[in-house]
């Protein structure tokens, strides 16, 4: 299929933005400074603060694996892929130095547990993740930066 004729759109509206440069959305407290991510809009998630209103931030795109591993069994039903396939796939927990926070995610294709360590470098990718009557639904992810690839 001809990809210019395909509309491409976040599986998970308003966390990412798309494009040469994606970012993470998150939101930042008014009150206390506090930043979320995903973004909320109900309450601050400092326990100590009661705040309720945010502005939107978009996130650093790159950071250093903090912990990672590989999902290697296919999750029981009613879980099950529609083509009965299942690829295992590696997970990091990338800390965002500026916000002081850990972003988990899958990492990005074509990368696994053996192209991460602890305080590997990685950047923000956005990738499909399926694809339904034309429509390729996206995902963030995290890439190395710093292997052989």
């Amino acid at each position: 299929m001809n990809t210019e004729s395909r509309s491409r759109v976040p599986a998970i509206e308003g966390w990412f933005t798309t494009g040469p440069s994606p970012r993470l959305c998150g939101t930042k407290c008014v009150e206390c400074n506090n930043i979320t991510f995903p973004p909320t809009e109900q309450f601050c998630a400092n326990p100590a603060c009661s705040g309720r209103e945010f502005t939107e931030i978009e996130l650093s795109p790159t950071g250093t694996v903090w912990s990672y591993t590989d999902a290697q069994y296919q999750p029981p039903p009613p879980y099950l892929f529609t083509d009965g396939t299942y690829e295992p796939f590696a997970l990091a927990a990338v800390k965002l130095e500026a916000e002081q926070m850990i972003v988990l995610a899958q990492v990005a294709a074509g990368y696994g547990v053996q192209d991460l360590a602890l305080g590997t470098e990685v950047e923000l990718v956005v990738e499909p993740l399926y694809e339904i009557d034309e429509v390729e639904h996206l995902i963030y992810r995290w890439k190395p930066t710093k292997v052989g690839k």
